[in-house]
């Protein structure tokens, strides 16, 4: 498949996960692998990883048990340098249309603005990315100069109010 042929998603989209519509997901092409909100991971009698996607407080959760036959391990770096030790389960996904089997590490992104990132080996000879192309807003960004005029007008002040 040519670079023409692929399809240019934005750096978000919606997704079906194990017959669960509308979830929302961050496009992450700085990001190595794909990771999902996952809860309740078991080990089973069988050697079989169980787990639950998302998590209580999440409209998305179901409770529906997932057992996963294939799994492995992965060492994870975040964003701010912490290596995490995660389970990486393969699953299928539906997005813009296409169906496609990807491995996602099992993570708790309860504190996450999106329950799935995708990185780029699952975008990888899939899709295209144009990061001007939004499907879910963002939201009003922080008034910043406020606080920077508040910093400046009594440093001792601002740090005693917000940093300490």
């Amino acid at each position: 498949m040519s670079k023409r042929d692929l399809k240019i998603i934005g750096n978000n989209a919606f997704v079906e996960i194990a017959g669960i519509k509308n979830i929302p997901v961050k496009v992450d092409t700085g990001a190595d692998s794909s990771a999902i909100w996952a809860s309740r991971i078991r080990m089973n009698e069988e050697n079989y990883l169980e787990f639950c996607l998302f998590g209580p407080k999440s409209p998305l959760y179901t409770g529906e048990t997932l057992v996963a036959k294939q799994y492995n391990v992965k060492q994870v770096r975040s964003s701010n340098g912490q290596v995490s030790i995660r389970y990486s389960v393969p699953l299928k996904l539906k997005i813009e249309g296409r169906t496609i089997r990807a491995d996602f590490t099992l993570a708790n992104r309860a504190r996450n603005r999106f329950p799935i990132l995708i990185g780029r080996k699952t975008l990888q000879n899939k899709f295209l990315v144009d990061v001007s192309k939004v499907r879910i807003p963002r939201p009003p960004t922080f008034d910043n100069q406020r606080l920077n005029n508040e910093l400046k007008s009594d440093p001792h002040a601002f740090h005693k109010k917000y940093m300490s």
